[in-house]
């Protein structure tokens, strides 16, 4: 088996296919083997499930899944990696590339047209610079049972954060309203070519199986959110005010009615309490 992360390896192959590092795309190819090694053990894949992979640059990641999923469809937007990943991934048969944008594509038509019914995880090594867009798409998917990446390891804190904390946010409430996240591991600058500034973490979120609460609409309850962090400094009921066309009494007696004390910040309260604000804001409407 070709170690597609031994540096004496890649870069005659890269070379050889004349590809260069693009910095717009935020390529970073992974130099130590036991990295894609352990993510491809933390994704939850065996025999009867199918994991889609984003972006696999030269392949060292889906190697590894395609030794532990049942088949692998593996989407990557930089046509320069072709005839790369034409070579390094002829050894699996299991293994599909497809090219395109994955943000651009319907996942879930996807997966259903490629795996029918069968079990469905993602696994990534996302770019830094594109995190928060490819997340929320495969949250959007709902044929992902499970998904896990290596993010910016500050990144994988703030999804994972608790209410109250520094690392709590709006993407936080997100990222735990569709899936539990847990953070695995971190993975040392020293671990990539060329090598980031920042240490990276690996994170599997895995799918609720239903909403952790009850809610009105979905989508006022991320409206609801957002605004509450929209401002961290001001109250709750200032945040609210500025984002919905509410007086300050009729926002007051809402929050009030929600069990939230209107003095308190939005960057404290749990997802519980999002929902049992939204259901409130939605009588004023």
């Amino acid at each position: 088996m070709t170690a597609l992360t031994d540096i004496s390896v890649i870069k005659p192959l890269l070379e050889k296919n004349g590809f260069r590092f693009s910095k717009s795309k935020g390529q970073n190819f992974l130099t130590a083997a036991w990295v894609p090694e352990r993510i491809a053990d933390s994704c939850l894949a065996d025999g009867d499930t199918a994991a889609l992979e984003i972006g696999p640059g030269v392949g060292c990641l889906t190697q590894q899944l395609a030794l532990r999923a049942g088949a692998v469809l593996a989407v990557e937007v930089d046509e320069a990696l072709r005839p790369v990943l034409a070579e390094t991934m002829a050894p699996y048969p299991n293994v599909e590339v497809l090219f395109g944008d994955a943000m651009k594509l319907d996942l879930d038509a996807l997966l259903t047209g490629r795996f029918g019914g069968r079990r469905c995880v993602a696994c990534a090594n996302l770019p830094y610079n594109i995190t928060t867009p490819v997340l929320a798409k495969l949250y959007e998917c709902r044929r992902l049972e499970c998904i896990t990446v290596m993010i910016q390891r500050e990144v994988a804190l703030r999804l994972a954060a608790a209410p109250g904390s520094a690392d709590y946010g709006a993407f936080s409430v997100f990222t735990q309203w569709h899936t539990e996240p847990e953070v695995l591991f971190d993975v040392p600058p020293g671990c990539f070519m060329p090598q980031p500034k920042v240490t990276s973490a690996v994170i599997r979120l895995r799918r609720r199986a239903a909403p952790p609460a009850r809610v009105c609409s979905e989508e006022l309850l991320f409206r609801t959110v957002r605004a509450a962090f929209a401002q961290r400094r001001k109250t709750l009921v200032n945040s609210l005010m500025s984002a919905f066309p509410y007086g300050r009494e009729a926002v007051t007696a809402a929050v009030s009615s929600a069990g939230i004390d209107p003095r308190v910040r939005g960057e404290r309260l749990g997802i519980q309490e999002f929902a049992a604000l939204t259901n409130a804001l939605a009588g004023l409407g």
